[in-house]
């Protein structure tokens, strides 16, 4: 049953029941081309589950003239959602991984409505991207989670996957992310977790099921998410742990992180292979330590603890980037 959308004009009405009847049809063009009218109206159409509804577009914001601040990022979180899924980047540079990256997820998105966001802290030209992608030309030296947070608060999408450009996607990744988050005891999928049993060693999860982290570089959750467990630490200007961190934030709803299998390719992951090992070593710690200032204690969120002897917490190894 369609929902006319209140006091949307009858005219905006008649292109959202047109485009209702493309998406039964499986001519997606046509319905992408109607959605884009029902926006130059001024409208925002969504699919809900018993149909579609209208909702008024907030008023446009001028584009900034230059980079802008993470935080100056307006967030839509508070309005419904407008797509199946989002898709985020943090570019901080190697643009042609990203550029990979977002091609590989065009080509498997079916019918799905998808959202792509690009971060960008290096000052690339956000034309290369394509009409489809949100380049959000940040201020250079924004750190890693500001950057992420700014592109995760324009989520429009029902699930919303945080990616690094190492992944290039091989087949359908977002029905396999999907039917885990119906699961309303999950909080976060992906197919990379990590497991420990000391909070100091931290390793691969042997298979899908449970972990204790899933790893950044796919991370998938429901948009609600979001707002439930609040954004990322930006206190991590490295991306290294942040994502530990986040499982942790998620697992301490009371919400499990369980590691899925998706046809994903996972190529060199360049922050950590180009960056100055005596650098990556120093950030690596300071994260690892802020990890460990609020979670110390949590063994309840571990799935099989053994907590190390008092005052041992020296990491061995934590998050396995290395070759």
């Amino acid at each position: 049953m369609a929902d006319p959308g209140g006091a949307a004009p009858p005219e905006v009405v008649a292109l959202a029941e047109r485009r209702a009847a493309a998406r039964s049809a499986r001519d997606f063009a046509l319905a992408d081309e109607l959605r884009d009218a029902i926006a130059d109206a001024g409208w925002t159409v969504a699919d809900v589950p018993d149909g579609w509804t209208l909702v008024a577009a907030p008023p446009s914001e001028p584009e900034p003239e230059g980079p802008t601040r993470a935080r100056d990022v307006a967030s839509q979180l508070e309005v419904p959602t407008t797509t199946d899924v989002s898709l985020h980047w943090v570019m901080e540079g190697w643009p042609d991984d990203v550029l990979r990256a977002i091609d590989s997820f065009r080509a498997h998105q079916g019918d799905r409505t998808v959202q792509y966001v690009v971060a960008d802290v290096t000052g690339t030209d956000r034309d290369g991207f394509g009409a489809d992608v949100e380049v959000l030309s940040l201020e250079k030296g924004t750190g890693w989670a500001a950057a992420r947070n700014a592109g995760l608060r324009r989520s429009t999408g029902r699930m919303v996957v945080a990616l690094d450009g190492s992944i290039e996607a091989s087949g359908d990744v977002f029905g396999p992310l999907e039917a885990a988050l119906e699961d309303r005891s999950v909080g976060i999928a992906g197919p990379f977790g990590i497991v420990t049993q000391d909070l100091r060693q931290f390793d691969e999860a042997s298979g899908p099921g449970p972990c204790d982290a899933v790893e950044g570089y796919c991370m998938a959750m429901r948009r609600e998410i979001l707002t439930q467990a609040g954004m990322f630490d930006e206190k991590f200007k490295w991306y290294r742990t942040a994502d530990i961190e986040y499982s942790f934030r998620v697992k301490d709803l009371g919400l499990a992180t369980v590691v899925v299998e998706v046809p994903v390719i996972k190529h060199e992951h360049r922050m950590w292979f180009e960056s100055d090992p005596a650098t990556r070593a120093k950030w690596s710690k300071r994260n690892y330590y802020r990890f460990l200032d609020r979670w110390r204690d949590r063994w309840d969120l571990v799935l099989d603890p053994v907590p190390p002897p008092p005052h041992d917490h020296g990491p061995d190894h934590h998050h396995d980037d290395e070759p």
